[in-house]
């Protein structure tokens, strides 16, 4: 896959990564580049926003109604013509229902070879995110 992307994740969910993504579709839209927007998962309130922002329709990626080849072409396909894709991803970077993470952002960020913009809710906080940046 040659468009670039990026994949919108976070260390827990309710973190702003809706809020982010549809920030950076908006962004970029209003700069005159054409972006393609997903969510990863079964979800549709944000992608009518993603949508919405990009100015095109946004697709979901789902482990549980695709297998890897059908995701990989979905994003492919969809983004054909972009000159950016982001991915919105769902809850933490590492949650999902499979106990060995294979539904995870983390697993569809390595999947599509996307890098991961990390989003931080740092409410309440102050030098106890280090180990969460940092790594424990």
């Amino acid at each position: 896959m040659t468009t670039p992307r990026v994949f919108i994740s976070a260390a827990h969910k309710s973190s702003g990564k809706t809020t982010i993504s549809i920030g950076l579709c908006a962004a970029l839209s209003s700069m005159g580049k054409n972006v393609s927007p997903f969510k990863k998962g079964p979800d549709y309130i944000d992608p009518i926003w993603l949508s919405h922002a990009a100015g095109k329709p946004c697709y979901n990626l789902d482990f549980y109604t695709s297998d890897s080849e059908e995701i990989l072409d979905t994003l492919v396909r969809q983004s054909q013509g972009s000159d950016i894709s982001i991915i919105e991803g769902n809850k933490g970077l590492y949650d999902g229902l499979d106990l060995d993470g294979s539904n995870s952002n983390a697993a569809l960020a390595v999947l599509s070879k996307t890098p991961v913009i990390l989003v931080i809710d740092s409410r309440g906080m102050t030098r106890g995110i280090a180990p969460l940046i940092l790594g424990y």
